[in-house]
């Protein structure tokens, strides 16, 4: 990210949704970034998608969104990430936690 989330969004609260695609499925790459996200006090979703990417629909602190696309983008994530999609918006407040679904 050339422009931090922080800079553009100070302090709300945001979702970030971001679908991430190379060999992301049968790795642990749900639970990991599920982990992650607990760590990060996120609350949301992360799914696999039929077409063998990974979905994740992440919400909370803009340090905590934008300190998970950075692990996102790191070597410390599971699995041989090729590209990473994602968009910022408002939170909705919808998620309780942070969950694996599907």
């Amino acid at each position: 990210m050339t422009d931090s989330l922080e800079n553009r969004y100070g302090d709300e609260t945001l979702r970030v949704t971001a679908r991430i695609t190379g060999v992301v499925q049968g790795v642990g790459f749900r639970y990991w970034t599920a982990r992650k996200a607990d760590e990060l006090m996120l609350r949301g979703t992360v799914r696999n998608n039929r077409d063998g990417s990974v979905q994740v629909v992440a919400e909370g602190s803009v340090a905590g969104t934008e300190a998970l696309v950075s692990w996102l983008h790191s070597p410390r994530a599971p699995g041989r990430i090729e590209n990473i999609e994602f968009e910022v918006s408002d939170a909705t407040g919808e998620f309780d936690e942070f969950r694996i679904v599907g």
